[in-house]
């Protein structure tokens, strides 16, 4: 074993299981900072997971705030050795039947979608999106004893609107509902079956180019939505009594729209009122997290936002869960560097209790060998 992958080992053998892992990534100082001599005031232990911030503004003598993590990636962290450590052991086990969400929450500015998406070329600079859809392909490739039926879609809550990014009218409203069987679900969502890698790009490319975005002060393609892309894996396989025995694994990867001031982004307008809803979702987010690890809470407000709603599952639920909190370096950020960190502090206190997902009554899977099945026995009955 190399020393990269003792170190990917052990990072994934530090943490409770069921507890929501919390990583924090800082990009690099942007050439506008560098040019304006801005100071960085983040330093960071990878060996540790530590994030030691210092005040701009306080006394020479004054210690840095302190801050550990499961992990902390600095500004020289490769893409590909943040999604081994980060996403890869949760893309596993929704191959085995488990819900799984990654999600990136961070300032206007801070590197979420490079952190999610990144370049598509040079591959080395893809990030866990694209990364994701290798590894389940490759990971089935390898899977000679089992079926596999994988499924995608792509929604975002946009003002408080859930829409589907792969519909023919993407500015539709769509229900959020719930039943016992699915939990919380959105209605009407449009699902593709993809075969591969390609089939699975063109589902997120197509989703994309529905997505709103806008330029800001802080960044020009500012993601105006949070997005969901939701990754279905059914597998099925035979016992040695004959029975076919289905599982279904459901994967979350979520870009959450950057936490913004209106004094920084010059958000004015449509950007204000979208700053506005985007701020109201993401402090319904902070209440959750807040409410789960207080241990008096005796109500958890998941309905106060469509973003709480829907990752209702992710947070003290059915599902292993990651946060990626996404931070700048620089001074001038020293207070919402300050609030990503202490919010991601409270998180990695969350417990979820994740179950493997067998013989749901949903499965596609099922119902294809149903069909199969009564195809065959109409082939015989004609034979």
């Amino acid at each position: 074993m190399n020393a990269a992958a003792k170190q990917v080992a052990a990072i994934q053998a530090k943490k409770d299981p069921e507890c929501v892992k919390v990583v924090v990534r800082c990009r690099p100082m942007s050439r506008k900072e560098t040019e304006d001599n801005r100071k960085r005031i983040v330093e960071m232990d990878g060996k540790t997971g530590e994030v030691f911030v210092k005040n701009p503004e306080g006394d020479a003598r004054e210690p840095p705030k302190q801050f550990a993590f499961d992990q902390v990636y600095d500004w020289n962290t490769l893409q590909d050795f943040c999604f081994q450590t980060t996403a890869e052991p949760i893309v596993n086990s929704v191959l085995q039947g488990y819900n799984g969400t990654v999600f990136a929450y961070g300032q206007t500015g801070t590197g979420k979608t490079h952190t999610m998406e990144g370049q598509w070329d040079p591959p080395e600079m893809r990030g866990i999106i694209p990364r994701t859809f290798c590894h389940i392909f490759e990971a089935i490739e390898t899977t000679h004893e089992q079926n596999f039926l994988v499924r995608a879609s792509y929604l975002e809550i946009y003002n408080e609107e859930v829409r589907d990014l792969l519909s023919k009218d993407p500015k539709n409203k769509l229900e959020i509902k719930e039943d016992v069987e699915r939990g919380v679900y959105v209605k009407d969502l449009t699902s593709y079956v993809v075969k591969g890698v390609t089939e699975m790009e063109n589902v997120l490319l197509a989703g994309k180019k529905n997505r709103s975005v806008g330029a800001t002060l802080m960044n020009q393609d500012s993601s105006r939505s949070h997005s969901i892309f939701t990754i279905i894996i059914e597998s099925c396989s035979e016992h040695d009594d004959g029975t076919k025995h289905i599982k279904a694994g459901k994967l979350n990867l979520v870009d959450l729209a950057g936490s913004e001031r209106q004094s920084k982004t010059g958000a004015t307008g449509d950007r204000l009122k979208e700053a506005t809803k985007i701020n109201l979702s993401l402090s319904a987010l902070g209440n959750v997290i807040s409410a789960l690890v207080d241990a008096k809470s005796q109500h958890i407000p998941y309905r106060d936002s469509k973003l709480t709603r829907l990752l209702q599952d992710s947070l003290g639920g059915n599902t292993k869960t990651v946060m990626v909190a996404n931070m700048g370096p620089a001074d001038y950020n020293y207070d919402e560097t300050l609030s990503t960190l202490k919010y991601a502090n409270r998180a990695k206190n969350i417990k979820n209790k994740p179950k493997i997902n067998e013989d749901p009554k949903d499965a596609m899977l099922r119902e294809f060998q149903e069909e199969i099945a009564q195809l065959r026995a109409l082939l015989e009955a004609q034979g």
